[in-house]
């Protein structure tokens, strides 16, 4: 399974990088033709489709709230911990690319300082999943971010050689990513270009992860068993957390992490022990 991702990886030619950074190009013309460069008017020209989209997605709130967690870095990649004895270059890529992409997060919230939903509408006047996130890191999504960087990684890492299946498999992901970010609206956390612009972002880091990795070694080490107590006491450290988070916060998407980390950490410590 590892040579069947690290071939897909070698099909990947790095032209793909223009498509996020086009899409997010064509946004930034949007905005600049409807003259919405500014922070307010960058508010103001989407304050209707915030309203509708979190109206509707808030009829759901126990949905929204665990699907919203994905896009937390440790609840996603718990479920993908497996992959480390199975497919270890997948986790070489992961590794580089959210390296990638925190690091634009956060220096693009630091640039945009556009404020957030409840730090600049009525809190009263629109639905607010979860904690009451306020202040001025609205642009880009970190969650949307996360998301698709994880996601893209996983796009072509696993990316069928038939078309069809090509195109099934690339919907899927869309699909997943699109329900993920949308909750990021929908519990009342961010404007609705923060998510697609974040997704945007997500994707050039996932594909920037997988050249950074192909084209170095600084994480082989990933794919050699005697590191793997790295691994076994960062997952100990995860269950830990999870664990934590529980009792804060009785969410079922917690509960399956934790179970995906505790499957994961059986595998490899069995891994680790066999002669």
């Amino acid at each position: 399974m590892n040579e069947i991702v690290i071939n897909n990886y070698r099909r990947l030619k790095p032209a793909i990088l223009f498509l996020p950074a086009s899409i997010i190009g064509l946004i930034v013309l949007f905005l600049y033709f409807q003259n919405a460069l500014s922070v307010s008017s960058y508010v103001q020209i989407q304050k209707g489709y915030f309203y509708f989209i979190n109206s509707e997605l808030s009829q759901f709130p126990m949905i929204e709230y665990n699907i919203t967690q994905l896009g937390d870095a440790l609840i996603f990649l718990s479920f993908l911990t497996i992959l480390i004895t199975y497919t270890p270059k997948v986790w070489e890529c992961l590794i580089s690319a959210l390296i990638i992409s925190a690091i634009l997060s956060f220096c693009l919230k630091e640039i945009f300082t556009i404020p957030r939903p409840a730090t600049i509408f009525d809190n009263n006047s629109f639905s607010i999943i979860g904690e009451t996130l306020k202040g001025y890191a609205s642009l880009p999504s970190g969650h949307s971010i996360t998301t698709f960087t994880v996601l893209t990684v996983l796009l072509f890492s696993f990316i069928p050689k038939k078309l069809i299946f090509t195109i099934l498999w690339c919907s899927l992901i869309i699909i997943v990513g699109v329900i993920i970010v949308s909750t990021r609206v929908g519990v009342g956390a961010h404007h609705p270009l923060d998510t697609i612009i974040g997704s945007n972002i997500g994707c050039f880091s996932g594909i920037s992860g997988i050249f950074v990795s192909r084209k170095n070694k600084i994480w082989d080490w990933v794919n050699h068993k005697k590191y793997y107590p790295i691994f076994i006491l960062l997952f100990l450290v995860g269950i830990f957390v999870l664990i934590s988070k529980i009792v804060e916060k009785p969410l079922i998407i917690f509960y399956f992490a934790l179970i995906s980390l505790i499957i994961s950490l059986y595998v490899i410590t069995k891994a680790y022990f066999k002669k």
